[in-house]
């Protein structure tokens, strides 16, 4: 910086930060601590009116008596005035409070607890699912229908789904436990993830996964990126230009998803996974698939290699994990960096 201040008494300001790469604000505010004066700190006098030091912790005592502990400086002002006493106004008490840091940690209230972000990783299918429950519209205002989906993570491949009436934890005990039984499900193999809904939370669904020896795992609250697999094939299934806006009745509700999951399944490309169709990857005929893309492209190259100015064009790359909040990697130390 002083070679920049020297520089720009002889040549200017702009030209000498455009030298040195600087901005010019950072510039101003340099030269202003290099030049301002200093000046010694003066203690404010306290006014006449202040209250006294004994004043000052007769009002804390008050405040942290028994009887007002819990409540708010305005609560307790307005109680003492009603009984005709007066010690000083609101802001006085707030001043006090926050001179000593217990403006917010003075009264004993309840305190959320910390949730844990969960970190999980699937590097093959039925070792994450994901389920969630969204609402469908019903036939009039304030009526809806229940869409339960559960969804592997790794193939995002829905391994089961059902449309109720209602949100119910025996319901989606139901689900749970049919579409383990159906996918093959061992003991140990699964963790089940979902977002803090009342069935999702509920000590039936808790019991089955016990039983089942399925880990179960579960979203912060307001917290919708700890479910992103969930929401976007949501997002996928409201966005077809087929969904309507809002189903007649639970059979037709019923009767849209019995078309949307099998396309979903075994004609949706999806862009996350190769390009690939979940059943494809969920059922391992990846490789397969795979190779014979990759033999219609060298054939492309073959009959017209002109067109592929790079390289041999190779198919997309199978997908080796999918994380629910990957943790991001540590930074090394300056001394591991030198």
């Amino acid at each position: 910086m002083d070679a920049a201040q020297t520089l720009a008494s002889a040549v200017g300001i702009k030209p000498a930060c455009d030298a040195f790469g600087l901005a010019r604000c950072g510039f101003y505010r340099a030269q202003a601590r290099t030049y301002a004066p200093m000046v010694e700190p003066t203690t404010r006098p306290s006014p006449p009116r202040a209250l006294s030091a004994d004043e000052r912790q007769g009002v804390l005592d008050l405040l942290h008596s028994d009887r007002f502990a819990d409540q708010a400086p305005h609560e307790v002002y307005a109680t003492l005035l009603d009984e005709g006493e007066y010690h000083c106004s609101i802001r006085t008490m707030y001043r006090l409070l926050n001179h000593n840091q217990e403006v917010k940690e003075r009264r004993t209230q309840l305190r959320h607890p910390v949730y844990q972000k969960p970190e999980l990783l699937a590097t093959a299918p039925n070792q994450v699912w994901s389920w969630d429950i969204t609402k469908l519209l019903g036939p009039v205002t304030w009526s809806y229908f229940y869409l339960y989906v559960i969804l592997d993570i790794f193939s995002r491949y829905v391994v089961g789904w059902l449309v109720a009436s209602a949100e119910s934890a025996s319901l989606a005990e139901r689900l749970i436990s049919e579409t383990c039984a159906k996918q093959g499900i061992d003991t140990g193999q699964l963790t089940i993830h979902a977002d803090r809904g009342s069935a999702m939370t509920s000590k039936s669904v808790a019991f089955l996964l016990a039983d089942l020896g399925v880990t179960k795992t579960h979203s912060r609250p307001h917290t919708s990126d700890d479910n992103p697999y969930s929401e976007a094939q949501f997002k996928t299934l409201k966005y077809r230009p087929d969904f309507p806006e809002r189903f007649g009745s639970l059979e037709d509700a019923r009767s849209f998803c019995q078309v949307f999951f099998p396309w979903y399944n075994t004609e949706h490309r999806h862009t996350g996974i190769g390009l690939l169709t979940p059943e494809v990857l969920h059922y391992g005929l990846a490789d397969a698939v795979r190779a014979a893309r990759a033999a219609v492209l060298q054939a492309a190259y073959a009959a017209h290699s002109e067109r592929f100015v790079r390289k041999i064009p190779v198919p997309p790359a199978l997908p080796e994990a999918a994380w629910i909040n990957k943790p991001k990697p540590m930074e090394q130390s300056d001394e591991a960096r030198h």
